[in-house]
C-alpha cells in the first residue's frame, strides 16, 4: 500500500543542510498497522509528509499502491490525498463551521464516497450520536479527536496516516480513543502508518520502526535513545 524506496531528505538550515531521511526503505502492506517512532526531531513527521505527498524527496521514490508521487504535480498528489488517504493529526483541525454530522461526512463528500450507513455506524462507534447538531466548540478533546478519527476514516481511505494522534489527550482518553481508532481502522480495511512517541500507544500495532538519525531500525529495543 505504502512504499519508500531509497528516500532521502535533506534541509538548508543556517548551520547548512541538515539530513533528514538517507535511504530509508519501508514497506506497508495492505491492512497492515505500523508504528513509526523515534525522538524528537529525528524525521518521522517528515516522512509523514512524504507518504502524503505534502512534500517530495530530494532522491529515491515514495508509492501510494502503484503510483510514484512523484510521477505527479500537485494536483494529482491532493487527488491522491483525495482519494486514497485518510489523515490524522495531534491537532483536530475539525472545521468550526460545520456541526459534527458535516464534519464526519466531508472527507467522504469530497471523495465522492459518502456512504450513509458506514458515517451512521461511524457516529455510534464514536459515541457521537445525539450531538450530529453540535459543533467542533461544544465538543471535548476525546470527543474531537474521535470525530477527526471518524472523518478520516470515513470515505474507507486505503491507508490512514496519522501523526501523534493522542498526543493532546489526558491517559485515560488517549487510551480510550487509541483502542477505538485501532477497531476503526480494522472494520475500515484500512492501512494504518502511525507517528508516535510512546512504546505503550506502538505496542497493539502489528510493526514497530524506529527512525534513528535519517535511517530505519525495526526494533525499538536498537534504539539507544528516548524513544517514547
Amino acid at each position: 500500500m505504502l512504499e519508500f524506496r531509497h528516500v532521502h531528505k535533506t534541509y538548508t538550515t543556517p548551520q547548512g543542510p541538515l539530513s533528514v531521511l538517507s535511504g530509508v526503505n519501508l514497506h506497508l502492506g495492505a491492512g497492515e498497522s505500523l508504528a513509526l517512532m523515534g525522538e524528537s526531531g529525528s524525521g518521522k513527521s517528515t516522512l509523514l509528509h512524504l507518504a502524503a505527498g505534502l512534500d517530495l524527496p530530494d532522491q529515491g521514490e515514495v508509492y501510494i499502491g502503484n503510483q510514484s508521487l512523484a510521477g505527479l504535480d500537485e494536483p494529482g498528489r491532493a487527488r491522491i490525498r483525495r482519494d486514497t488517504l485518510g489523515l490524522v493529526f495531534q491537532q483536530f483541525h475539525l472545521v468550526a463551521s460545520l456541526n459534527v454530522a458535516d464534519n464526519l461526512r466531508l472527507q467522504a463528500r469530497l471523495a465522492e464516497r459518502e456512504d450513509p450507513a458506514w458515517s451512521a455506524r461511524l457516529l455510534e462507534r464514536l459515541d457521537l450520536t445525539g450531538r450530529e447538531r453540535h459543533y467542533p466548540e461544544q465538543l471535548s478533546g476525546g470527543q474531537q479527536q474521535r470525530l477527526a478519527i471518524g472523518r478520516a476514516l470515513a470515505s474507507r481511505p486505503a491507508l490512514l496516516l496519522a501523526d501523534e494522534p493522542t498526543g493532546n489527550l489526558d491517559e485515560t482518553t488517549a487510551e480510550t480513543v487509541l483502542a477505538l481508532l485501532l477497531e476503526l481502522v480494522a472494520e475500515s480495511g484500512s492501512s494504518l502508518l502511525m507517528v508516535t512517541h510512546s512504546l505503550k500507544v506502538a505496542a497493539p500495532l502489528d510493526r514497530r520502526l524506529i527512525l534513528h538519525r535519517g535511517q530505519l531500525l525495526a526494533d525499538p529495543a536498537e534504539c539507544r535513545l528516548p524513544c517514547g
